[in-house]
């Protein structure tokens, strides 16, 4: 029987022993945390303190990595629980180094305990408490270096951290210069040395700087360039990353893209327990709910954010998040149209709880809501009083904000029966959104901003109405429409070098796009390549935000007596919305009239079946009931839409030539179905001002004409031949020479352009809508690379006539991206087409362009022979010469 074993007495460590082990794990820790695994660190930092003060040691090193170790939870203790929690640890070490005898290893110590206490401040949004100590950290880290340090390259990296988050602290005071000043020198820091994550965090905050003074195209172009490394080497950091792009979108008008990253992240952020950035996550989250009207959601996520806060005892950042829920139920009581009595009295409390965090912008606008809810009670003079001793915003203050102190005011001058002062606020609330809409970059940010002024444009609408259909207030009328809708298509195009990085990341979805489809004709499995597809396009439209240069300068607001000179002895037509109203602002002869219509939303729910039903019977091989059932309802729908919005008009309109202005859903009615204008040249515009734009745009040389086929096209739509045969010398590519890089060579210059390319409109993300040719997608995201853009441009087979419409008429999509890149005339169809037809009009189109008609004369002829199988649309000018047809 062999003798029981027994384990040997672990022998206790010694002092150098246990400072090794103790290193090992604080360096596991600090990784783990890199990676977002702050549980995980903590639990390694506690180990290490643990095995570290079994063995203690007045040992120089010792004591070093006892402080280290102590300064690290300390912020990893303030990130997972209570900022307090972090703060006493500091203050409790904070004897210990002043007890250090020696010099530099005192300095360098020092300078990491101020610099997280500091960092542990930012985080609680303590940001002027931040500064001395920031300053104080940097101090004793340039002091360290001057006096020598044991690993100058670590120290140096340490000091480009506190000068970073030094920037930081005064980018959230909105102290511009020095924030300047230091990230400037945290950059060239980072540079000289090789710091990639630490450059790239001080380009972060570059970003929110920018963001801070309005430019958000910078903004996300420092942001784009931070993620590159982040993704690398700094995952961590992403979650951070999404919050603040989620800002930068927002101000833009993007919340759907802001949700849409935000949402990205979550998840993880969630499984990591950070809780400040989950909480500023959620904050973010829930204001971008706020602006898509998902009220629930929007209250969920802003309770969650403030309790998370509180329990950090990050008080400032929890009132923070209380104002979210405080829009919210504010929005809810205007949508209800009741407002409760304690409502207005809790947004004073919050201004004045907001104040006392010197949250002076925030603070603004909780009076801004309260002033608003005592106008919806009545009680005028109140919400005057409140007005009055209302904060000026400041340079600083953001634009949706600014929107909102304009529409106070503008309501109260309503309430107190001052419409020239209501319409004074109005207007010079429009010009302030107009100065932040010229700082923007792509046609997203262009178009997004709109949002802000929704309201604003709603209610000169609303006064307009008021003031009763005389001549006066409709030609006012005209006038506010031209300056709430379409904005987008005032800007001049500018021609813009390439960027090599989006045409690379564009390049690489049209390749995954291409065998991504390939795929599926195989049977193979597409998962993997429908994210990594799905992932670059996310990609592409980040770029895209910022990588096009800005726009040209804004045309001017077209005029009444403008459009009437190019108008000559047409019509035109702008319908507008106002509550459930809707209502025709018609043009003719130079005078303007204003004539309602009935319901909207009567008139949208036509306009949406009458889509649905041309699409179903697009297909060529459809059986004849099916047909003739689907025909009937589609005929039931386009008379309803005719009945409401054109045989009211029906004398005004004669025999006129007519240009139409849609909004919302209006924008997908295929105009030559309606019996009042069938057989009549329609041109449909995103505004008068952008048709006077298209007609009065500047001559060019005289380009040819290019016919393109696209793969995949059934013999009688993709015969470019024949269609060749009504044009002199016209350029043809087909099969293998209709290539992406074939065909945009092709374009720049053309008078006009045909393409025949199965095509399909992205309702969710409308600039990658796209035309499919040899080698993959022609992306609409790309059209802004013409440097001279056809003059005319037909897609034949493919309803990209269609756009997103977002708030003030702002329609994005493929015929859109091509009307705002500078193309004078679009023609496109408004909803699925077969092939037959498709083809039977695109004959008959060319051969009346050939005998010298217009684009709007040609298509009228080319639809009236078929218009519910030929659902064209001519958009933009839809004349080859000055004035209408």
């Amino acid at each position: 029987m062999s003798a029981p074993h027994r384990r040997t007495p672990q022998r206790p460590l010694t002092a150098a022993q246990a400072v090794e082990q103790a290193r090992e794990l604080h360096a596991r820790g600090l990784d783990a945390g890199h990676a977002g695994r702050e549980t995980t660190e903590h639990r390694l930092l506690l180990r290490a303190l643990k095995i570290l003060e079994s063995a203690v040691s007045a040992d120089p090193e010792w004591v070093r990595t006892w402080i280290r170790l102590q300064v690290t939870l300390a912020f990893v203790e303030a990130e997972l629980g209570k900022t307090g929690d972090g703060i006493a640890r500091l203050d409790a070490i904070r004897p210990q180094v002043l007890a250090l005898e020696d010099e530099p290893i005192r300095s360098e110590l020092n300078g990491f305990v101020d610099g997280n206490h500091a960092g542990i401040l930012v985080r609680a949004g303590q940001y002027d408490e931040s500064i001395p100590l920031f300053e104080s950290a940097r101090a004793h880290k340039e002091r360290a270096l001057r006096m020598g340090t044991e690993d100058p390259r670590q120290m140096t990296d340490s000091l480009v951290g506190t000068i970073t988050n030094l920037g930081l602290a005064y980018v959230e005071l909105g102290r511009v210069d020095p924030a300047i000043r230091n990230l400037t020198r945290a950059i060239r820091l980072g540079q000289n040395h090789g710091f990639a994550m630490k450059l790239a965090y001080a380009k972060h905050v570059l970003g929110d700087l920018r963001l801070r003074t309005g430019d958000v195209p910078a903004a996300l172009r420092c942001y784009e360039e931070a993620e590159r490394t982040y993704l690398e080497i700094g995952p961590d950091m992403l979650g951070r990353l999404r919050i603040d792009q989620g800002q930068a979108l927002l101000t833009a008008g993007l919340a759907d893209e802001a949700g849409r990253g935000l949402d990205e992240v979550l998840p993880q952020m969630r499984e990591q327990r950070v809780q400040q950035d989950l909480a500023e996550a959620e904050a973010v989250r829930a204001t971008a709910a706020l602006l898509e009207d998902d009220l629930g959601l929007a209250r969920r996520l802003a309770a969650s954010a403030r309790r998370r806060f509180k329990r950090r005892g990050s008080d400032a950042w929890a009132a923070l998040a209380a104002l979210i829920e405080l829009r919210v139920d504010v929005a809810r009581a205007f949508t209800e149209k009741k407002v409760p009595a304690k409502l207005p009295a809790r947004a004073v409390a919050m201004a004045a709880e907001l104040t006392e965090f010197r949250l002076f912008d925030e603070a603004a606008l909780a009076q801004t809501l309260a002033v608003r809810l005592e106008l919806r009670r009545d009680n005028v003079d109140r919400a005057n009083e409140l007005l009055r001793g209302l904060r000026k915003p400041g340079p600083l203050t953001t634009i949706d904000q600014r929107m909102l102190v304009r529409l106070s005011r503008a309501e109260l001058a309503v309430a107190e029966g001052n419409r020239r002062k209501a319409f004074a606020q109005a207007l010079a609330g429009l010009a302030e959104l107009g100065q932040a809409r010229d700082r923007m970059g792509g046609l997203e940010l262009l178009s997004g901003t709109a949002i802000h002024g929704q309201e604003l444009g709603d209610l000169a609408v609303r006064l307009v109405l008021d003031g009763g259909d005389s001549p006066a207030e409709a030609r006012r009328m005209f006038g506010w429409l031209e300056r709430t809708r379409a904005q987008m298509y005032r800007y001049e195009p500018v021609s813009r070098a390439d960027d090599p990085e989006l045409v690379e990341v564009i390049a690489a979805i049209r390749h995954l796009g291409h065998t991504l489809r390939q795929a599926r004709l195989d049977g193979r499995p597409v998962g993997k390549l429908q994210a990594r597809y799905a992932e670059r396009k996310r990609a592409a439209m980040r770029l895209g935000w910022h990588a096009a240069s800005r726009w040209g300068k804004p045309r001017p607001v077209a005029d009444v007596d403008d459009v009437s000179a190019d108008l000559g002895e047409g019509v035109l037509i702008s319908f507008a919305v106002s509550g459930d109203s809707l209502l025709a602002v018609v043009l003719v002869d130079g005078a303007v009239r204003l004539i309602p219509l009935g319901s909207s939303s009567h008139a949208i729910e036509n306009a949406r079946r009458l889509h649905a039903d041309l699409t179903a019977i697009a297909p060529d091989v459809l059986s004849q009931p099916l047909f003739e059932a689907v025909s009937a309802s589609a005929r039931k729908h386009a008379n309803a839409l005719d009945a409401q919005l054109l045989q009211p008009l029906s004398r005004i309109i004669a025999d006129r030539d007519v240009v139409i202005i849609p909004t919302g859903a209006l924008h997908a009615v295929p105009w030559g179905v309606l019996g009042s204008l069938r057989s009549r040249p329609v041109v449909v515009a995103p505004s008068a001002t952008a048709w006077l734009g298209a007609v009065r745009s500047k001559p060019r040389a005289n380009g040819g004409t290019v016919l393109v086929r696209g793969p995949g096209l059934s013999a009688a739509v993709g015969e470019i031949d024949k269609l060749a045969a009504h044009h002199d010398n016209a350029i043809l590519l087909a099969d293998n020479e209709a290539d992406v890089a074939s065909v945009m060579i092709a374009l720049d210059g053309a008078e006009l352009a045909h393409i025949a390319a199965h095509g399909e409109h992205e309702a969710d993300n409308a600039l990658f809508s796209r035309l499919e040719l040899i080698d993959g997608a022609l992306f609409a995201h790309e059209l802004s690379r013409l440097q001279h853009p056809p003059r005319q441009v037909v897609l034949a087979a493919c309803e990209l006539a269609l756009s997103r419409i977002r708030p003030g008429d702002e329609a994005l999509g493929f015929a859109g991206a091509l009307l705002a890149g500078g193309v004078d005339t679009v023609v496109a169809a408004a909803s699925k087409v077969g092939d037959l037809p498709a083809a039977a009009a695109m004959d008959d189109y060319h051969r009346a362009l050939a005998s010298g008609a217009t684009p709007a004369v040609a298509l009228a002829d080319a639809v009236a022979v078929d218009p519910f199988r030929r659902p064209f649309v001519c958009l933009g000018s839809g004349t080859g010469q000055r004035g209408m047809a």
